[in-house]
Order: structure tokens, then sequence, then C-alpha cells
């Protein structure tokens, strides 16, 4: 009888299973996660959106800020702190100055005003339709999930590719759970919010 896999094991196969994502199925999801991603922006009426920048091959979120920014939404990218603090949102549309930050990743000038979304869409590295994830290991986003949502009422949507998906995740009491994933096929609802 085997032993399950790791979290460790499982993001790497996830992760390597991305990797090999052709740039034509990138450049089509990037477009969905735009049009879909506005949509359901548009049906949750937050006050601020935040993404990510992408980074190696994760899924484009800079088609989907163009366009929230455009529709007249507040857009915001997290900040990396010290390992073991919640991210720092701020202000951010596309075009505008960034900075490499701690973990090499674009982030907003530290002028910027800080913000707190109430939709954040969130990489990842694996995840399962009951909403939980496999991130990169730090822990950012746990905590920055449970910090938003100990304040005020929230959605957290995972941006992944469909190879990306898990039976299962292995999760423990810490783990914040998304409430959709999105994926080059589909919009996976998984949590209790609309």
């Amino acid at each position: 009888m085997s032993l399950p896999l790791s979290k460790r094991d499982l993001r790497a196969q996830a992760l390597a299973s991305r990797n090999e994502i052709p740039a034509s199925v990138s450049c089509a999801f990037a477009a969905r996660l735009a049009s879909d991603g506005l949509a359901l922006a548009r049906r949750l009426n937050p006050d601020i959106v935040s993404a990510y920048f992408p980074l190696r091959s994760e899924p484009s979120t800079l088609p989907l800020l163009e366009k929230l920014s455009s529709a007249g939404i507040k857009t915001a990218l997290p900040v990396t702190g010290q390992l073991g603090t919640p991210l720092v949102f701020r202000l951010w549309r596309p075009g505008e100055p960034t900075i490499k930050g701690k973990m090499a990743i674009e982030e907003p000038l530290p002028e910027a005003p800080e913000a707190e979304p109430d939709l954040l869409f969130v990489p990842l590295a694996a995840f399962d339709r009951e909403g939980h994830r496999i991130g990169y290991g730090a822990g950012f986003y746990d905590r920055t999930l449970a910090k938003l949502r100990a304040q005020k009422n929230i959605w957290a949507v995972g941006v992944a590719y469909a190879c990306q998906e898990l039976p299962r995740v292995p999760h423990e009491a810490h783990d914040e759970r998304l409430d959709y994933v999105l994926t080059e096929r589909e919009l996976i609802r998984c949590g209790a919010n609309p």
C-alpha cells in the first residue's frame, strides 16, 4: 500500500503539469479570465478587486486587471512582507509603474495607497472542488484571507488550469478555502458565498 503524496509532492506535480500548457491555451485562458472575471465582479459588486501579477507559468491576470480598470472598478496588487505575515494590497492600475518585491514579483510602488480588497483572484499550485488549495508553501494567502474574512465579507477566486485539479487536497484547520475556482474550462463554485 502506497502512502498518500505530501503537499510538496502534489504541488510539484501540479506545477509540472501547468508548465506544459501550450502558449495558445494560456492566451485563450487569459482572455476568458478577463471576461468571466469581469462578469463575476459585476455580479458580486466589490469595492476593490485584487489579482496577482503573473509569474512564470501562472495564468495571466493582466487582461483581467485591464478590463476591471476600464469598467471603473478599483484594482490592487499584493505586496509581500515578512514570512508569517498577511499580504498588504496597494491600489494599482495597468500601465502604472511597478517594482520587484521581495519574492521577485512586480508590486505597486510603496507610495501607492493601501487597499483591502473584497474580491481576490488568487494564484495556486493545485485545488479541489471543495475549495481547498495548495499554494506555494509560504502561507501568505491563508493568513491574508483569514485576516480579511475576520473584518468583512470577501470572495476568493482561485485561478488555475484544469490540469491542476486534484480529487482531494489535504488540508488543515488554518487552510482557507476558496469560494470559486476559475479554469480555462469552467467557473467552479466551491464555497457558501453566492
